[in-house]
């Protein structure tokens, strides 16, 4: 079969030299949803519309279209998306010059924005209706709440309150509602399953000022917590997200969260509070507070004290094992059961409190702080520092990130000649010691930042540890 060309040039088919060029279009490279999708947060209906609305910075659009986070088809595409403060509906405006297949067809970009905000998701009169309609909608959920008293360690705007609710009933639809924020602004986030028993929700609400005629509160963040069965007779109490709303940032209203969450696990006799899986500034707030509420802690003072001045006396360049400044069993159990703090989180202050208790101008400390830190993560990672055990730690290649991929496994010792499947190598053994150091370095930076945030916000307490 042949194909018939159309409009030939008769000019071009006399001279065989001038003859048409005939190319393939490129292909479409897509667009990243990063560059042409943004979301704003809205308090009213004059708002809607206006890119000078205040927006919100999503930790990445890209992952929700596709394995490339692309999206194909579109010339001068534009993605606006606007949730209302007052019910956290939605309402997206899509334009776009045209459409044409470049050879990875057209994303459809309805199904990808229902996934994100789901039956939030409605049209722009519905949506504008909202902020008249469900004005009163967060007070109908903080109604049946109660108030959360609790010792801030700043003071906190008067009008600002911690509000405890259980995830049922209005507050269950009004987490539905905040789930797309989560997973827009929280790295991995997926949402809880409300249907599970022993869930509830701390809010950070704003009172109303006479003046305000919009809402009597107003949202500023969230906690969802879970209370779950420890054998025998106990409670825990897990941290799953935590979230204060972009504009309210900085003002310390996730400070103020842990605290209540604190607050609840001591007046109701909790077994501890754990975290999952917390974001690094999110552990390190939560390390800010807790060391601050441990300087305060009589029980710990004596032997913080002792800790600290072995340090100080140890002769670095004569010890003959490793260095250890972990706390005492039964202090750690007093930690928890006054304080609520759970172990890994406790050992993880006192290593901060060590520090605070130092002078960062004593090399000798300096060193013998470093290389308690070092041997803890050693035996960590290898089994200890005398021996590993076992264990043995090599660089591995890795796409992901070549200088920093390792693998830790286990080799028979102590067995036959034919039983030991790994000899570790000199060079094995330099870039381990090169993991290791960044490793502590990484650690060692952490304690500091946290040292600094607590020097800054603790220093009564401060004088008050270092008189005794």
């Amino acid at each position: 079969m042949a194909l018939k060309q159309k409009g030939t040039d008769p000019a071009a088919a006399a001279d065989p030299k001038k003859r048409r060029r005939v190319g393939f279009s490129g292909i479409d490279a897509g667009v990243e949803a990063n560059e042409c999708m943004k979301v704003f947060l809205v308090r009213n209906p004059d708002e809607v519309g206006s890119v000078d609305s205040t927006s919100i910075q999503p930790f990445d659009l890209n992952h929700f279209f596709g394995e490339d986070g692309k999206i194909y088809g579109y010339k001068n595409l534009k993605i606006n998306v606007w949730i209302s403060e007052i019910s956290f509906h939605g309402y997206a405006e899509i334009s776009f010059e045209e459409t044409s297949d470049g050879g990875k067809g057209i994303t459809d970009l309805k199904p990808v924005l229902q996934n994100i905000f789901g039956e939030n998701l409605v049209e722009k009169e519905e949506f504008l209706q909202t902020f008249s309609k469900e004005c009163q909608y967060i007070s109908n959920v903080v109604i049946n709440g109660n108030v959360i008293k609790h010792d801030g360690s700043n003071e906190s705007d008067p009008a600002v309150e911690i509000v405890q609710v259980e995830l049922q009933g209005a507050a269950a639809f009004l987490y539905s509602r905040l789930v797309p924020l989560v997973l827009l602004l929280v790295e991995g986030s997926t949402p809880i399953d409300i249907g599970e028993h022993g869930w509830e929700m701390l809010l950070v609400v704003k009172k109303p000022t006479q003046e305000s005629s919009v809402s009597k509160f107003q949202l500023l963040g969230f906690a969802a917590v879970h209370n779950f069965y420890r054998y025998p007779e106990s409670t825990r109490l897990r941290v799953s997200q935590i979230l204060v709303l972009p504009p309210y940032q900085g003002e310390g209203h996730g400070l103020c969260l842990l605290e209540a969450i604190n607050s609840i696990a001591q007046s109701e006799n909790i077994y501890d509070v754990t975290i999952e899986d917390p974001s690094d500034y999110l552990q390190y707030v939560r390390s800010s507070i807790d060391c601050l509420r441990l300087l305060t802690f009589d029980p710990i003072k004596s032997v913080l004290c002792a800790t600290v001045s072995s340090l100080k006396e140890t002769n670095l360049s004569k010890r003959t094992c490793s260095l250890r400044m972990v706390p005492p069993a039964d202090l750690t159990e007093t930690v928890r059961q006054k304080l609520k703090i759970n172990k890994k989180q406790f050992l993880r202050c006192w290593e901060i409190l060590i520090y605070l208790n130092l002078d960062s101008e004593n090399q000798k400390s300096m060193d013998n702080f470093r290389a308690c830190i070092y041997d803890r993560i050693k035996g960590e990672i290898l089994g200890g520092a005398t021996g590993t055990n076992g264990k043995r730690l090599v660089q591995i290649p890795s796409s992901f990130n070549e200088e920093e991929s390792f693998a830790v496994y286990w080799t028979h010792e102590g067995g036959d000649a034919d039983d030991q499947t790994v000899e570790q190598q000199s060079e094995d053994l330099k870039t381990q010691e090169q993991q290791l150091n960044e490793l502590v370095d990484n650690q060692m930076e952490e304690i500091v930042e946290v040292a600094k945030n607590v020097t800054s916000r603790g220093k009564d307490k401060l004088s008050e540890l270092a008189a005794l």
